[in-house]
């Protein structure tokens, strides 16, 4: 039976990358399923995502990797390909605010989420008992308020990303600012979800601002994490309509199913390889 891959890349535009990318895969008996592309008139660059069937009678996936070297360095592409049916090893990270981290776990299990959740760390015990329930390991990673606790806590937070080979993480309402440090590193691979719609209601308590604004519509943002607070690539956004009738806490229920949502939808195309980074923007490609 044909096995599925996913290539992605991104490069400087110029005519007839998309075609030779094609003839490349036409000639190594791959079938395309999905081609999806984006030309980015202001930074001149192209990006594309494309799907391919490929029957190893003739080649492996690894000789076609080592044969397109060539072609992605006469187009000086940043690239990856890789097996459609992978799932990306994910460690999510919580506080005290469960609703996301539940929606990942359900979906994860149930809805052919392709992620494959290798530990929850917190800052506190109260989801220990659902992960561990869901056969997930919880790590228990306690901070003070002062920086030799934080750098402290964060290098035992690296040591489990690193001994999961995670490849994912996942701050579903972590209510810590990471380091600088820890910032960089995870660039890209790191995803957060915001209870507001950016830039509006940065900071605490995004609801209760929203109420006393008087605002409309309320929602959330899932983006990649940067030093710069909440100013990442932008993956994601959805909002809900609210009225006057609606208190600060059917705001904050409100709030919450969009967050599970939007997150959800970062987590999913960021693992199906449909979103690349475009400076401090991003494409995606669905």
């Amino acid at each position: 039976m044909p096995e599925s891959f996913i290539l992605i890349f991104s490069c400087n535009d110029k005519a007839g990358i998309q075609s030779k990318v094609s003839t490349f895969l036409f000639e190594r008996s791959a079938f395309l399923t999905d081609v999806k592309s984006f030309s980015d008139s202001e930074t001149h660059t192209f990006f594309s995502r494309v799907v391919f069937n490929l029957s190893e009678d003739e080649f492996s996936i690894n000789q076609i990797k080592e044969d397109f070297n060539s072609l992605a360095a006469e187009f000086d592409m940043d690239w990856e390909m890789d097996s459609a049916d992978k799932k990306i090893k994910t460690i999510i990270a919580v506080s005290k605010y469960g609703h996301c981290l539940n929606d990942l776990l359900f979906r994860a299990k149930y809805r052919n989420m392709p992620i494959e959740i290798v530990g929850v760390v917190s800052n506190h015990e109260d989801f220990r008992e659902i992960v561990e329930f869901n056969n997930i390991e919880f790590h228990y990673l306690p901070i003070e308020k002062d920086l030799e606790s934080k750098v402290a806590q964060e290098n035992l937070f690296q040591e489990i990303v690193t001994k999961t080979d995670a490849e994912l993480v996942v701050l579903a309402r972590y209510m810590q600012i990471l380091t600088e440090e820890l910032s960089d590193k995870w660039f890209g691979k790191c995803i957060n979800i915001h209870h507001s719609f950016l830039p509006s209601f940065k900071g605490a308590d995004p609801y209760q601002q929203a109420f006393r604004k008087g605002v409309k519509i309320i929602g959330a943002t899932a983006h990649y994490v940067t030093p710069d607070l909440d100013e990442g690539p932008i993956i994601e956004q959805n909002i809900e309509r609210i009225s006057h009738y609606d208190t600060p806490e059917d705001l904050v229920r409100k709030g919450n199913d969009i967050e599970s949502i939007v997150l959800a939808r970062a987590v999913r195309w960021h693992a199906e390889k449909r979103v690349l980074l475009n400076g401090n923007k991003t494409v995606v490609l669905i």
